[in-house]
Order: C-alpha cells, then structure tokens, then sequence
C-alpha cells in the first residue's frame, strides 16, 4: 500500500471513526451540547456530504459549510456586470462552468448565451488567451473567479498575453480572499462555534500562517486538512483533541502539500499582478480588502477600465425564502431552509448555494437529502 493510499483506506478509516466518535462523546458531555464546527472549503463540503460523515455523527458532532465556494460568494453585483459584458457586441465571455447558472439580479450568463451571447468555457485562463490569439477581431473577457487557488493561473493568463501581444484580451478579477472572509464570519457574536477545519487548496497557496490570526483574535482550535477520508477524519480528531486539552492552535495535518510559507512563486505572481481592494461579497457584504484587483501596470488588460465597465448597483436582495445568507455564514444548515429540495433543486436553483458542484445546497442534495438525521453510530 503506498502512502497516499492509507488516506483511503477503509479499515484504518474505520477505526479511526471510532476514535473521533469516542472523543466527541467526551467533548459533548463537557459542553453538554454537540461541538460545532465549520469546514470553510466547499471541496470539503461534498467530501464529508459524500462520506455520510454527518449523518455517521450526528448527535455528536454539527458540522456546518462556511464560505469557501467562490461561485456561491460572487456577489450580484459582480454577476449582474459579467451579464452586462456579455451583452456587448464583439465581446466574448469566458468562464469556469459553475458561473454559467448563478443567478444575478436580473439575468445570468446561461440565459445570456440561450440568448445568443457569445459566453464560452474554458478550463484554463490560458486556453481563453490562445483564443484570444486565434480571434484578433474578438475582445475576449475572461471572469478571474476563485480565492488563492486560481489567482496564480490567471496571473500566468496575464504574462502569457502580455509576452505574445494579445492586446483583444482582458480579466474582469472577482477574486476573493479567504482570510478576511473569515474574519467577517468569526466577528459575528451569534455564530456560536468551536473550531474550523481550514482549506487545503487555499493554504497550499497561503501557507499555515496565514490563519494565526484565528488563534491569536478568535482563540479557536483550527486544523488545515487534505480532502480524503482519513484527512478529514484526522482533523475531527485533532479538533476534537485541542477542546479536550483546552488548546487552540493552527495544526496543519496536510503536510504533504501545505508549507509553513505556502507557495512562494504562486504568492509572488498574485502579487505582482494584483493588489487587495475592498469587495461585496455575497450573503457576508462588502468585506475590506478582501478581493483582488489588477495593478495599475497591468490597466491594459483590466476589464473595468478597457471596456469602460461601470460598476452596477449594489443588490441586497435574495430570492423570498432563500438562506444560501445564513448558510455561507455557518449559521443554518441547508435542510434548514423551507425551499431546499422543494422550490430549490439543482434543476431549478434558487440561490447560488445550489447552482455550484462545491456549494453546500448542492451536496446536501445529492447526498443527505434522504438521509435520516440522528443515524449516528
């Protein structure tokens, strides 16, 4: 069995199961309540969702989403500008797929392009560039969406088209930050929490110190962790450690892929070509320096500023009866909101939280919807 395999392997998994559910009942009988604990990263959302892990838990451990899906944070405003681009004629809109379906306040990019907008998929910003290239006569935009993780590639978008001349191509950045995220999450005084489990990808990037501030500000237990099995079940177990020895600390439990420092390379690209501004974010509002905008000497690939983009107005508004607000801030559970699986599906999304592979409605619908709460172990 190779290193990696033991991170999926079904016997150790289980036994480590035991171990955690031993040690919630101990957490649980000190607090006299069930621990409650985010998982910030929408990949592990569907891993635990997809794990049964809650249901596994339940009476035990609450585990809640946070605001780690970047589709389910772009706020209205940003959506309703991306609509706004594709509306121009000559304009070519490209885009990871999740943003296809997110409903801006009016319209969304798939209803544009039913329309006949010219909005593609690529999988890589560096594919949009290369069409870019092949299409001179085409202005081609392409939606920077993403935390840490997919600000490098764009970053890479930015020097491969500024190398070659490609001057018909342009980033709209709605890049988002997740450490300011959090602490607009963790200042709220009714989130009643005791520990997060903080996102792999993003760390890889960040490195492990980027999160002290959840210890030094917040003194709340926080582990960075991979994706698989016995990763997120080496987490609980950490989590549910510091509670017992009454510690808080950033442990980082994937190791090998997260540094202390992170990704240097990929930290000096960002910043090289982006600098932190001031962002709305959807159900969390407008969070100070939280987003990413490209520097001054990158203006001639800017969106906003080539195409001359106003900015559209602030939307406060969400569907009548939609809590994907009170979900991303960990505060309601998706089966805790009256249009989910009813209104609410993935054919038929009402909110974002529904529309994305990593958002929480999503995988609670594809895996927990039928479950039976309480199931436990």
């Amino acid at each position: 069995m190779s290193p990696l395999d033991r991170f999926c392997d079904t016997e150790l998994s289980r036994k480590l199961m035991g171990r955690v559910a031993a040690l919630a009942d101990e957490v649980a009988e000190r607090l006299g309540r069930p621990a409650v604990f985010i998982e910030v990263c929408g990949t592990h959302t569907v891993a635990i969702s997809r794990l049964g892990l809650r249901s596994l838990l339940a009476g035990r451990v609450e585990l809640r989403s946070g605001p780690g899906c970047p589709v389910c944070v772009t706020d209205h405003q940003e959506i309703d500008m991306m609509v706004n681009l594709a509306r121009l004629p000559g304009v070519t809109v490209g885009t990871f797929g999740d943003m296809l379906r997110v409903p801006g306040s009016q319209s969304s990019l798939e209803r544009e392009r039913a329309g006949g907008a010219d909005v593609r998929i690529f999988y890589s910003p560096l594919d949009a560039v290369a069409f870019a290239e092949a299409n001179p006569g085409r202005e081609v935009v392409f939606l920077g969406i993403g935390f840490e993780t997919t600000a490098p590639a764009v970053a890479a978008s930015l020097a491969r088209a500024r190398a070659k001349g490609v001057k018909n191509f342009s980033i709209f950045s709605a890049h988002k930050l997740i450490p300011p995220a959090l602490r607009a999450v963790l200042s709220d005084p009714e989130l009643k929490l005791d520990g997060l489990i903080l996102p792999g990808h993003v760390s890889a990037v960040t490195g492990r110190r980027a999160f002290d501030f959840i210890v030094k500000e917040y003194g709340l237990p926080s582990v960075i962790s991979g994706f698989e099995p016995m990763d997120i079940l080496i987490a609980l177990h950490e989590l549910l450690l510091q509670l017992l020895r009454g510690e808080a600390r950033v442990a980082n439990k994937y190791t090998r892929v997260v540094r202390e420092e992170g990704n240097l390379d990929a930290r000096e690209r960002i910043a090289e070509c982006f600098e932190e501004v001031d962002v709305p974010w959807r159900g969390l509002g407008v969070i100070p320096e939280s987003g990413l905008s490209l520097r001054e000497t990158f203006r001639d690939f800017d969106t906003r500023f080539k195409l001359n983009i106003e900015p559209a107005p602030l939307s406060p508004l969400y569907p009548p009866g939609c809590a994907c607000k009170e979900i991303l801030r960990g505060k309601l559970l998706p089966l805790e909101c009256r249009l989910f699986s009813n209104v609410c599906t993935p054919v038929h999304p009402v909110g974002p939280c529904m529309v994305s592979s990593e958002g929480a409605c999503a995988a609670y619908y594809r895996y927990e919807r039928l479950s039976t709460v309480g199931g436990g172990i």
